[in-house]
């Protein structure tokens, strides 16, 4: 396709919404601003964009599409501001945000002035931020939600997924309201639970510092998504403030029913709200993306001598196999290793394991 895209907000997401699109459609010109003046200059070291914009108004006034990506509480404003420029006719403005009705409620106005304004959320993430982590393929597989307003017709909404077919992203259309409730349920409320379990553990820790050895092991793992940004989930959590009290209120009492059964000391209970569980979690998908980014830990037995990380870290090195984190656990509570490799994606972590194994004796296995 050709025609000009405008990306506001030139961190991860954006840098590789700008990624996707070009590889998808080279005859395209991406405009790039952010207001973080180093950001959109690497972005334009590294050929991301192709041009920058100087000032908010004089991208969006060139774009056939306008992606916002950036902070929710960011996007409204912008919404607002958008309606007092003089955009071309038939342009498309779509955001990335993690919620969607107060977004799409906002963007009311732009329907007012027969703006054309198509929510959107790619479900997809690294540990790493800004520009430089951005990648061309991080959306691929990964659920990509539409919610189209009131004014966005069918054919609006196919060129805006032809725009995003380099995203190679599973592209589904939902409801703004349905949105807020699914990533609710599998997305902020884990956050919520994991920052609060967090909080219980750092509690305990004032009074015996083991806990903090102690939470090394399987407890930093299930609560790894509490080292989000704390400025993200907060605007996150207020926008969608309504579905996560709703859900918090359903965790009090699903607590209080586990109260009940250990009170009355039912093994029967007990071993039914286990078993339940573990039968749910044990269907989910194991290779498919989902709400939350996925984490391709390989944990590896390795024997205690020095040299022995070089030692993996150099065979690793020399396939060119990269990765994103290396720890070494003071725990086996669970898992089976004590030093845990992290990589990017599955196909990395699978291509590591044949390294090592084709290198060392060593005891592989997967979280």
């Amino acid at each position: 396709m050709r025609g000009t895209v405008f990306i506001a907000g030139l961190g991860l997401i954006g840098g590789s919404l700008a990624k996707a699109i070009k590889a998808a459609h080279p005859q395209a010109e991406i405009l790039g601003y952010d207001i973080r003046a180093n950001e959109v200059g690497l972005a334009e070291a590294l050929n991301i964009i192709d041009k920058k914009a100087d000032t908010f108004q004089e991208g969006a006034e060139q774009a056939d599409l306008i992606i916002l990506a950036v902070p929710v509480l960011q996007t409204e404003k912008l919404i607002r501001e958008l309606t007092q420029y003089r955009l071309k006719d038939g342009v498309i403005i779509t955001d990335t945000g993690s919620t969607k009705k107060r977004i799409m409620d906002c963007a009311r106005v732009l329907e007012e002035h027969q703006i054309t304004f198509i929510g959107g959320h790619p479900m997809a993430g690294s540990h790493k931020s800004g520009v430089a982590a951005s990648k061309e393929l991080l959306f691929e597989n990964a659920f990509y939600l539409l919610t189209p307003g009131e004014g966005a017709n069918e054919k609006e909404v196919a060129v805006l997924k032809k725009w995003l077919q380099g995203t190679k992203a599973k592209i589904l259309e939902v409801p703004a309201e349905d949105h807020d409730h699914l990533t609710g349920v599998v997305s902020h409320f884990p956050h919520v639970i994991a920052a609060s379990l967090v909080h219980q553990a750092r509690k305990y820790n004032n009074s015996n510092s083991l806990i903090s050895r102690l939470a090394a092991g399987g407890f930093r793992d299930l609560t790894r998504i509490a080292s989000s940004s704390p400025e993200m989930w907060k605007d996150i959590s207020l926008h969608n403030k309504d579905v996560l009290l709703t859900l918090l209120h359903e965790w009090k009492a699903e607590m209080e029913r586990v109260i009940d059964i250990l009170q009355e000391e039912s093994a029967p209970l007990l071993f039914d709200y286990f078993h339940g569980a573990k039968e749910f979690r044990d269907e989910l998908p194991a290779k498919s993306m989902g709400a939350i980014p996925s984490f391709y830990d390989l944990y590896v037995d390795v024997p205690d001598y020095p040299g022995v990380i070089s030692e993996i870290t150099g065979y690793l090195a020399e396939e060119r196999i990269s990765i994103t984190n290396i720890r070494i656990m003071e725990t086996r509570e669970d898992v089976y290793g004590v030093l845990v490799i992290s990589f990017q994606n599955e196909k990395d972590r699978k291509q590591a394991r044949q390294c090592i194994e084709k290198h060392t004796n060593y005891d592989l296995f997967l979280a």
